[in-house]
C-alpha cells in the first residue's frame, strides 16, 4: 500500500495543513488583485492563516462555515461594500469577537467617522504600510 495514503487523504492533509486550527483567520476581502497578493503573502509569512474574498458576498460565504478572528475589509467593492458587509458582520452573533479593519482608499473624516460608528474596530486609509498594518492588528490580541 502506499505509504502517504490515498489521494483523498493526501488532498485532505493538504487542505488541514493550509488551514491551520491555531493560526489566527484572517478573511481579506478587497477588489484589487495587487492588494490581495502583497496582503496574502504578508499575513501568510506572519503565521495567519488567510482567506481571500474579492467582495462582500464571498466573505458572508465564507462566514457561513468559519469564524475569522480578523476581517481586512475594502470599502468600494462589486456587489456588497464594505458598509453593507459589516451591517452584516454586526448582525452574526458568532462574530461578535471578531476584529474588524476597513483598508479604504476613502480618506475623507467623514468616510472615517461613519466607518467607526458602524462598528468597525479601525479604518486604515490607503495606501498604507503593512508593515504597521500587521502591528495594529497585532496590538488588538
Amino acid at each position: 500500500m502506499n505509504p502517504t495514503g490515498s489521494p483523498k487523504q493526501i488532498k485532505k492533509n493538504a487542505v488541514e495543513q493550509q488551514h491551520n486550527h491555531n493560526m489566527k483567520k484572517i478573511i481579506i476581502a478587497d477588489d484589487e488583485h495587487k492588494i490581495l497578493m502583497s496582503l496574502e503573502y504578508s499575513f501568510r509569512k506572519n503565521g495567519y492563516d488567510v482567506f481571500i474574498a474579492r467582495d462582500g458576498t464571498e466573505v458572508l460565504e465564507f462566514m457561513k462555515t468559519m469564524t475569522p478572528d480578523i476581517i481586512l475589509l475594502d470599502i468600494m467593492m462589486p456587489n456588497l461594500d464594505g458598509y453593507s458587509t459589516l451591517e452584516f458582520i454586526k448582525q452574526d452573533e458568532k462574530l461578535k469577537n471578531t476584529k474588524v479593519i476597513f483598508l479604504s482608499a476613502k480618506n475623507n473624516p467623514k468616510d472615517i467617522e461613519k466607518g467607526l460608528s458602524m462598528g468597525a474596530d479601525a479604518y486604515v486609509t490607503k495606501p498604507y504600510s503593512i508593515k504597521k498594518l500587521m502591528q495594529q492588528i497585532e496590538d488588538m490580541f
